[in-house]
């Protein structure tokens, strides 16, 4: 394994240690949304209003923007120094608070349209449409602050540091759980209350980012161009680099445009399965892909194509190893996981199996929600954004028949399904195309074969302690571990890596009191 792909992988260890903390405390959040909120109209409303900016922050802000930003802010460092880097960032916040104030305007003024469109089936239940207007107009600035946040967050990692970008979600969620407790206190209504807390939590991501700026030697008061070749560069990426990193996203809110059609609770089921998948996804899937990116792209830029495809080739061997074994345990403790995390409160047992059901269908697709990032990450280091553009439309077009097709048998489950079927089509396209381009880039070895047959052995044992809820999660992290040391045991490379740096993340005081 070459040193870019031994950086990668440490650099995943810091990004996927803080996306763990966000995500712990994001679900703490939701099992606290899930008792107060339930499943039923006051849950659909908030989900639905939140999905609107939320999509947008993927697409744009944390997606395309960053994708685009990213080469285009690095090659500018390595060319022309810091200064010209810094005031193309300074340049690019000063055309995205102008068209991102504009849009946010417009969408606040048209927000019983803008409701119709992303949820056009509440139409026909008056209480539940108005109250989903109410909290678009609400939550809708998000939407600048994110943009902003994903700005500081390609700045940072452009310069190697990842830590604080990864942390910054924990700001919303923190401000979130803190506006539930304000509503159950005051006894207010708690989707309105939520709904300002996503604003509070938005000026708290892009707060904690500036300290870690400044030490860098950014500072936005500076020298900008409105016309600033970087920014237009960036801009001309953008473009194409917006629907190639969309089809998950668009995916989602087409999902929930269909599943406004379907009975009351739908749309939660959906969002609360989708939020225990994006638990993997975001600690180890999204994390790969964002600190790949910036090596992918100081290799492509420098013509060293061998090191380009052996570091692409280890991202996406240790996506797979991490991905399949925790495909494995969603499937396999759906249930337990859905009753444990979230049934209390107004969460019925029906919602919970509802959301179980919902959970194994998005749970298929994991894998390749995985290996998409980092696919994408190499088409955009070569500055070929067309290629996942085509992608992405073929696949949205595959999702929008296969999901029309399946809701009708299967409901909401059927829509989770396509979404996964068409991540799989996404993969298998990028890779086909990818591999006329540059060659064989990932040649079939044990960390594969090793991995899938652990993951099915884990399967299995999580299946059969799934009839003892409490007692099946607690002996996820012991099942891990010793798909860990199994796969050590196999030479498997990803294996002993992700253990050292495991080894390495415990204080050393600590180890030597255990050792």
């Amino acid at each position: 394994m070459n040193e870019h792909a031994k950086q990668i992988a440490k650099d995943v260890s810091i990004v996927g240690g803080a996306t763990l903390v966000s995500r712990i405390l994001g679900f703490f959040r939701d099992v606290i949304l899930a008792s107060v909120l339930g499943a039923g109209m006051y849950a659909d409303a908030f989900y639905v209003a939140l999905r609107l900016p939320n999509m947008l922050r993927r697409l744009f802000a944390e997606g395309s923007m960053t994708m685009a930003f990213v080469p285009v802010f690095s090659n500018l460092r390595e060319t022309e120094g810091d200064e010209a880097a810094f005031a193309m960032a300074r340049s690019a916040l000063v055309w995205l608070l102008g068209i991102l104030s504009v849009i946010t305007v417009l969408a606040i003024f048209f927000a019983e349209p803008v409701t119709r469109l992303i949820a056009p089936g509440f139409a026909s239940k008056p209480e539940l449409f108005a109250l989903t207007t109410d909290l678009v107009r609400i939550v809708f600035p998000y939407i600048i602050q994110i943009s902003a946040v994903a700005l500081c967050m390609g700045v940072l990692n452009s310069m190697g540091h990842f830590l604080a970008p990864a942390l910054a979600t924990s700001e919303l969620n923190t401000a979130i759980i803190l506006g539930a407790g304000v509503a159950w206190v005051f006894g207010l209504d708690p989707a309105y209350v939520l709904a300002w807390s996503v604003l509070v939590g938005g000026f708290g991501q892009w707060a904690m980012q500036q300290p870690w700026m400044r030490k860098y030697g950014f500072r936005w008061r500076g020298p900008f161009r409105l016309k600033d070749p970087g920014v237009i560069k960036m801009a001309k990426l953008m473009i194409p680099t917006a629907f190639g990193a969309a089809v998950y996203q668009l995916n989602i809110l087409l999902g929930t445009l269909l599943a406004s059609y379907l009975p009351t609770g739908s749309v939660s089921y959906l969002y609360y399965a989708d939020r225990l998948v994006q638990f993997p996804l975001g600690v180890f899937g999204v994390a790969i892909g964002t600190v790949a990116l910036p090596s992918l792209s100081r290799l492509a830029t420098g013509g060293r194509m061998d090191e380009y495809t052996s570091t692409l080739a280890a991202s996406l061997r240790l996506t797979l190893f991490i991905s399949l074994p925790s495909t494995a345990g969603l499937i396999a403790l759906a249930h337990p996981m859905v009753a444990v995390l979230f049934g209390r409160g107004a969460f019925s047992p029906e919602a919970e199996a509802a959301t179980s059901a919902a959970l194994v269908a998005f749970s298929v697709g994991l894998p390749a929600f995985a290996c998409v990032r980092p696919l994408f990450s190499a088409y955009y280091a070569l500055s070929d954004t067309k290629t996942p553009a085509v992608t992405a439309a073929v696949c949205l077009a595959a999702y929008a028949a296969t999901g029309y097709g399946l809701m009708g048998p299967m409901g909401h489950v059927g829509l989770a399904l396509a979404t996964s079927v068409s991540s799989w089509l996404n993969v298998l396209i990028l890779w086909i195309m990818l591999r006329k381009k540059i060659g064989p880039f990932f040649p079939l070895d044990k960390t594969l074969a090793v991995g899938l047959g652990l993951s099915l052995c884990i399967g299995a044992a999580a299946y059969a302690l799934s009839g003892f809820p409490v007692l099946s999660l607690v002996l996820i992290l012991p099942l891990a571990a010793a798909y860990m040391a199994v796969s050590a045991l196999f030479g498997v490379e990803e294996a002993r890596m992700v253990t050292g740096l495991a080894k390495r993340l415990v204080p050393r005081r600590f180890r030597k009191k255990t050792s």
